[in-house]
C-alpha cells in the first residue's frame, strides 16, 4: 500500500513509519522539519499541516490507499497553535482526501476528548475528530492515554526523568492513567490499514490497568533498576510555579511537557474503556509494566533519564551565561576589557572596538541559544567564538594563562559544556 503519514518523525509516527516500511509498504512521511536520513525507505516531504489547505495536499495524496494523521502540539506557541494542528489542518486534509479518492483514514486523537474537553488541547482534538466524521470516508479515530515504549518523547520522558531522581516527587491533582504500550498502538493502527478492516469507529487505546501518577513513576524507577525512594508530595505553589515556567520555555518555542495544559488535563486522567478495541480487533492491549521488563532498561536509558531534567537547567544556564559576559564587557567591565586589549599593542580605538564587538557578540549568542528556533546555530556560534578567544587571548596576553582566576583556562569546560548542549538539543 502507499500510505501517507503525517506526523511521521513524532514519537508515535516514527514508531508507525518504521513498521510500516518494515512491512514493505510505500509511506510517505509529512513532517515540519523532517530528517531525510532518518529512515531511508521512507519518502519525506517537507510540510506544516496547520499551514496547509486542500489544495497542497492534491500532490501529495495522489496515487495514496490511506492517510494516517499522528500531528499533535500539546500547547499554542511560536511552533503551531492547537487549533490549526489539530482541527483547522486535518480538516484540510480530510477534505483533500475525499477529493482525492482517498477514502482510508487513521487519525489519532486524545483519550477522553470525546467526554471532557478543558483545555484548547482537547477542544481543537475534539473538532479535528468531528470534521472527520462529517465527512463520507472509511475513517478510524483512535484515542490512545499516555503512550510509553522504548523510545520517550513529552510525558513518557518527564515521567522517566522524575524517576531518577533521589526523591520521588508527587504533583498534586492527578487522576489515573491507562498507560499503553507503543506496540500495542501500533498494532491497532496496523490493523485498521489492512484492506477490508471495519471502519467509522472511534475508540480508546488504553492499557488493562490503572496506574497512579505516582505508581508510574515507581514503574519507571524499577525499570531502570533503582530502589524505590521517598514520595515527597510538591506544594502546589511550586508546582504553579514550575507550569508558569514552562509556558514561558514555551514562548522561546520550546516543547516541556510540564506547562499549564498538561496541568489542566492531569486532572481529568487518562483513563478509558479497553473493551471495544478489543472485541473490533482481536488484540489484547499488554500491560505496561509487563512489557517493559522483557526488555531490561540499558545504561542509555539511565543516562537519559538522569539528563532529562538537567537539560532545561543548561538551557537557562547557558544562554544567561553568554548575555551576562557580554553585557559585563559592554558595562561595567569596559574599561579593563580595553585594559587587557591594549596589551597586546593595540590602539585604544580598536581595543574598544573589539571589547565592545566580543560583548554584543557573546548577547547575540546567548539569544540565539535561549530560542529553540536558532538554538542550534547559536550554539555553533558559540563553540566558535570561544575558539576565537582563546587565540586572540593567548596572542594578546598570554600572561591570563597564569592568572589565579583561570580566564583562559576556563574556556576549555566552556567549550565542553557547549558540545554537551548540542549533544542533548534534539527532542526526538
Amino acid at each position: 500500500m502507499k500510505i501517507v503519514l503525517i506526523g511521521a518523525t513524532g514519537l508515535i509516527g516514527s514508531a508507525i513509519a518504521t513498521r510500516l516500511s518494515a512491512a514493505r509498504h510505500e509511506v510517505t512521511g509529512v513532517a515540519r522539519h523532517p530528517s531525510a536520513t532518518d529512515r531511508s525507505a521512507v519518502h519525506w516531504i517537507s510540510l506544516d499541516i496547520s499551514r496547509a489547505d486542500a489544495g497542497a495536499w492534491a500532490g501529495i495524496l495522489a496515487g495514496a490507499d490511506a492517510v494516517v494523521n499522528c500531528a499533535g502540539i500539546l500547547q499554542d506557541g511560536p511552533d503551531g497553535s492547537t487549533e490549526g494542528v489539530h482541527a483547522s489542518g486535518p480538516a484540510a486534509l480530510f477534505r483533500a482526501c475525499a477529493s482525492a479518492g482517498v477514502r482510508r483514514v487513521v487519525h489519532l486523537s486524545a483519550i477522553g476528548v470525546d467526554r471532557e474537553t478543558p483545555t484548547a488541547f482537547s477542544k481543537s482534538k475534539r473538532a479535528g475528530e468531528q470534521a472527520l466524521m462529517a465527512l463520507d470516508l472509511d475513517w478510524i479515530i483512535l484515542r490512545p492515554a499516555v503512550v510509553i515504549g522504548r523510545g520517550a518523547y513529552g510525558a513518557s520522558a518527564l515521567l522517566r526523568g522524575l524517576a531518577s531522581l533521589a526523591f520521588q516527587p508527587s504533583m498534586p491533582h492527578t487522576a489515573p492513567l491507562q498507560i499503553v504500550h507503543l506496540d500495542d498502538l501500533i498494532d491497532s493502527v496496523l490493523f485498521f490499514l489492512a484492506p477490508g478492516a471495519p471502519s467509522r469507529l472511534a475508540l480508546d487505546v488504553v492499557g488493562p490497568r490503572r496506574y497512579g501518577f505516582d505508581e508510574v513513576v515507581g514503574l519507571l524507577r524499577r525499570w531502570m533498576r533503582w530502589p524505590a525512594a521517598r514520595v515527597v508530595r510538591m506544594p502546589d505553589a511550586l508546582a504553579g510555579l514550575i507550569y508558569r515556567l514552562g509556558d514561558l520555555a514555551g514562548l522561546f518555542g520550546w516543547r516541556p511537557p510540564v506547562r499549564s495544559t498538561a496541568r489542566r488535563e492531569m486532572v481529568r486522567g487518562a483513563i478509558g474503556d479497553p473493551a471495544p478495541l478489543m472485541q473490533v480487533t482481536g488484540l489484547t492491549p499488554h500491560d505496561v509494566e509487563d512489557m517493559l521488563n522483557r526488555e531490561p532498561a540499558s545504561v542509555q536509558e539511565r543516562w537519559f533519564a538522569r539528563l532529562y531534567l538537567l537539560k532545561p537547567l543548561i538551557f537557562v544556564v547557558f544562554p544567561l551565561f553568554w548575555i551576562a559576559t557580554g553585557l559585563v564587557s559592554v558595562g561595567p567591565g569596559r574599561e579593563r576589557g580595553v585594559q587587557l586589549v591594549m596589551e597586546g599593542g593595540t590602539s585604544e580605538t580598536v581595543a574598544l572596538l573589539t571589547t565592545l564587538s566580543g560583548g554584543l557578540a557573546d548577547i547575540v549568542i546567548g539569544t540565539a541559544i535561549a530560542f529553540r528556533r536558532t538554538a542550534r546555530l547559536g550554539l555553533y556560534a558559540a563553540f566558535g567564538i570561544s575558539v576565537v578567544y582563546l587565540i586572540l587571548g593567548t596572542i594578546l596576553v598570554p600572561r591570563l594563562w597564569l592568572d589565579p582566576l583561570g580566564p583562559m583556562l576556563k574556556i576549555g569546560p566552556v567549550m565542553v559544556f557547549n558540545l554537551v548542549a548540542l549533544a542533548m538539543l534534539d527532542d526526538r
